[in-house]
């Protein structure tokens, strides 16, 4: 069993000389903090609590000249360098004991273009900077369902969310990213540009460099039809049959994902349902909205629900919902695995660990992986799994670093009562440190073309606090 905390790779000397480290420092229209620094416990938190990092120096690049600068200083200085952006990958890679962070989180800048249905967002955005840039033009990209979350990470994994159904992955409305790769070069990776690292970069992580800003291609959305039913945890092996043969007629601008969940305090959550564990299915609807009821009868009638809470909203009001339940901070521990289906079995399994859910911020999730996802091929994007027609997660995730050992066992033993079920592997952005013969599996045929590329741009390895594909040369 995997202990939960990413791959200890020590970064080189921790020794660096002072005049070294101040010359380093006047190159950056950002901030340089170091161990002494009065911001450094703060600086070097990530989304996950359970990762507890000390690094030793974190460059906040204002811009791409910043970030220039920090590859070539860790590259000099025969550092690891961890690539921040939200910070959320659950496994801790933004950081790293001894390594060199790149923290792109001051460098925000977003150009909308509602003409082309572009937008252009530098790597320190979250997908609620986007949303929030995108929406005053009724338009969006697919991303999600955290708002908090860094496009970064979302992009490099694939990203999969509220849209995916109809507008397939992130990394599939990828136009093209400026990347500062490890010999300290500023390259432009599109269809028409450096080619193979832009095949790379959709679904290969951050192996291949810095990314400073994305392109993305963005659709008509505005108003969707959003929001969780909820069900009696009795009738979830049920609910969740009802899910599983709805999602196999239910037209692409419907996209609704499966969990288990407990009432949390909220206003909009009745006092009665308060701390009661529940089945729920979240949906997202981006069609004409005037066929929205008809498309989501079978969900509303079936049960009857314990609660409907669907209802017409602006799209990033959607992407917001669960951000008040996932502050930063808490101890999060996740293990997943792509579903080609979801079988009696498999159901079986679900509805004996499902409601024991441990905590008001733990789940399980399935999420739908087809639609305009499997309209791109298995080998046109780093992205392998495109035949998938769900994603399974199973977090959990708690304040109290003491209740680490009951929650990690209720998670392994889910996920390994549900494994054999599965399609073998997992969505990279929801893996925590599984070895390398879980990314090999998770990349399949893809993988030798990655290192390839890995070879090309990053030989010696110098971005390796990740999913990581080890370069051959």
């Amino acid at each position: 069993m995997q202990e939960p905390v990413p791959v200890e790779t020590i970064a080189g000397p921790i020794e660096l000389s002072e005049a070294a480290i101040r010359e380093f420092e006047s190159k950056l229209r950002g901030e340089l903090i170091g161990p002494d620094d009065p911001a450094y416990d703060t600086a070097r938190r990530v989304y996950n609590a359970m990762i507890d990092r000390h690094p030793r120096l974190i460059a906040r690049c204002a811009n791409a000249a910043d970030v220039i600068a920090a590859v070539n200083f860790a590259r000099e200085n025969d550092m690891a360098a961890a690539i921040r952006c939200g910070g959320h990958n659950v496994a801790g890679l933004g950081t790293c004991d001894g390594c060199l962070v790149i923290d792109l989180s001051m460098m925000k800048g977003i150009r909308v273009d509602p003409s082309a249905r572009t937008v252009r967002a530098e790597g320190g955005c979250t997908w609620g900077d986007v949303d929030h840039a995108t929406h005053a033009f009724g338009l969006a990209t697919p991303s999600g369902i955290i708002s908090t979350t860094g496009i970064g990470g979302l992009t490099l994994g694939g990203g999969t969310g509220n849209l995916t159904r109809h507008y397939g992955l992130t990394c599939d409305n990828l136009l093209s990213a400026d990347v500062v790769t490890a010999d300290g070069r500023f390259l432009t990776a599109s269809a028409d540009n450096n080619e193979d690292l832009f095949w790379a970069l959709r679904g290969g992580g951050g192996n291949f460099g810095v990314v400073t800003s994305f392109e993305y291609k963005l659709h008509p959305v505005s108003t969707v039809l959003g929001g969780p039913v909820f069900y009696p945890i009795e009738k979830s092996a049920d609910a969740l049959r009802l899910y599983r043969d709805y999602m196999a007629q239910a037209p692409e601008e419907m996209n609704a994902f499966f969990g288990f969940h407990i009432g949390p305090e909220a206003p909009f959550i009745p006092e009665y349902l308060q701390g009661v564990t529940m089945c729920a299915i979240i949906c997202c609807y981006s069609g004409p909205m005037d066929k929205a009821e008809d498309v989501a009868r079978p969900i509303r009638e079936f049960g009857p629900p314990a609660l409907d809470l669907l209802a017409p909203m602006p799209y990033p009001a959607l992407q917001k919902l669960f951000d008040p339940l996932l502050p930063p901070g808490l101890q999060h521990y996740w293990k997943a695995d792509f579903l080609e289906e979801i079988s009696d079995d498999a159901i079986e399994v679900h509805a004996k660990y499902g409601p024991q859910v441990p905590t008001v911020q733990s789940t399980m999730h399935i999420y739908p992986m087809d639609g305009a996802a499997h309209r791109v091929g298995r080998n046109e994007t780093a992205f392998s799994y495109r035949e998938a027609k769900f994603s399974m997660v199973i977090p959990a995730i708690y304040p109290d670093p003491a209740d680490t050992p009951k929650n990690m066992a209720w998670v392994r033993d889910y996920w390994e009562s549900l494994h054999p079920y599965s399609a073998g592997a997992a969505y990279v952005n929801f893996m925590m440190d599984e070895g390398q013969d879980r990314i090999r599996a998770t990349y399949r045929d893809n993988y030798d073309r990655l290192a390839q590329i890995k070879n090309k741009y990053d030989p010696t390895n110098l971005f390796r606090i990740n999913q990581n594909i080890k370069p051959t040369v």
